[in-house]
């Protein structure tokens, strides 16, 4: 079976790495990776870097000359994405496009594959994202998908009340356990000396991500957020990048000018998931709205504050606390996991993103899928 793995940001190939991985090494798969959206992006963290590191060849790329955030740059990005996807699957012929999550250009990338009359295998989907205009992409790459793996029983019941047949609806469980037991941790030393820092009493990492169903919004809460640090003199904050996304320029020019001025700001592009894996092992939490700090932060048992509405919506392990965003609330909230006493409650043992094993179930799936007639499907009514 030649399956096409299209990634667009370092956040999908992080999740989608292993996979890919073992997609690559069975041999009943003829894997074809092809790169675009941030990944040639300087601003971004020029992330392609991070595939060639794992040895995976990138069979197609999709590059652009300029990254911009406004609305008119993200559907040229649209444009040319899907444009580019129809000569790439084109040439390559595969039997399967295997998609993950809820960008813009992963739509473009499945309209281009609707269009070609190739099934599509998508990960991830019936999730909400409450304060995201990705929440609609999403929703909308379901359904142009025909097979669908989810994390959990309520995703897998939204798939289905959007029309899907449930014999192609598999819950797998995420990645995140999965990609997080294969990763070797990085020593405390090692990555103070690899990232150039110092570590100092309290750690906490900072993904920050535009609420992008508002409209100028995002240049205010980084301001917000920024002053924050100023108050936890013994405390660093090590910012991530925010994806190419609407009003995402405004944060990181942000971050960028705090990180000169103060000495326990720190911005990264892209760390790489090792570093961001051993990042957060040394870590005391972390503060933001990103995915990470709901599928993958309970899996070091850290605290994550999760502020605003980005990620309204999602299932949430008992690691996860809710926050407004408003300074005064989330700085006793920060004071509230600093504090010595504060113990972080045992994690669920059912956690709503599953255990290891998501990328065995995929493959055992795969393996017997049988993609000639997949591509023609009817909507499926609730009784």
């Amino acid at each position: 079976m030649k399956i096409c793995v299209f990634t667009t940001t370092r956040a999908d190939f992080g999740i989608l790495k292993n996979l890919i991985i073992k997609i690559k090494n069975e041999k009943k798969f003829n894997l074809k990776l092809v790169a675009g959206g941030s990944h040639f992006s300087k601003k971004y963290g020029n992330s392609f870097k991070e595939i060639k590191e794992n040895k995976i060849n990138i069979d197609f790329k999709i590059k652009q000359k300029k990254y911009y955030d406004d609305i008119f740059s993200i559907i040229k990005v649209f444009n040319l994405t899907l444009s580019n996807s129809c000569k790439i699957l084109k040439k390559i012929k595969p039997d399967l496009v295997l998609l993950l999550g809820d960008r813009y250009e992963i739509l473009s990338v499945a309209v281009a594959a609707n269009l070609s009359k190739i099934p599509i295998a998508h990960l991830y989907g019936g999730e909400i994202t409450g304060a995201s205009i990705d929440d609609g992409f999403r929703h909308s790459i379901t359904k142009l998908s025909h097979v669908h793996f989810v994390a959990n029983q309520i995703y897998k019941k939204r798939v289905i009340q959007l029309g899907e047949n449930k014999k192609n609806v598999y819950v797998v469980g995420g990645l995140a356990a999965d990609n997080i037991s294969q990763v070797n941790i990085l020593s405390k030393k090692e990555l103070e000396n690899s990232l150039n820092i110092k570590f100092k009493k309290n750690n906490f990492i900072v993904n920050f991500h535009p609420e992008s169903i508002f409209k100028n919004k995002s240049l205010g809460q980084i301001k917000d957020l920024l002053k924050i640090t100023k108050k936890f003199k013994d405390t660093n904050f090590f910012f991530t990048a925010p994806g190419l996304d609407l009003e995402s320029s405004n944060i990181i020019n942000e971050i960028k000018k705090a990180a000169k001025i103060n000495k326990n700001v720190y911005f990264f592009e892209s760390l790489g998931q090792q570093k961001y894996f051993s990042l957060i092992r040394l870590s005391s939490g972390m503060i933001g709205n990103s995915s990470s700090g709901i599928l993958e932060m309970p899996y070091f048992n850290k605290p994550t504050l999760n502020i605003g509405e980005r990620q309204k919506g999602r299932l949430t392990s008992n690691t996860v606390i809710n926050c407004q965003f408003k300074t005064n609330i989330i700085t006793k909230k920060i004071r509230t996991i600093l504090n010595k006493n504060y113990k972080i409650k045992k994690i669920n043992k059912n956690l709503p993103y599953g255990k290891k094993g998501a990328v065995n179930k995929i493959i055992k799936i795969l393996k017997r899928l049988e993609t000639k007639n997949l591509f023609f499907k009817n909507f499926k009514d609730l009784n």
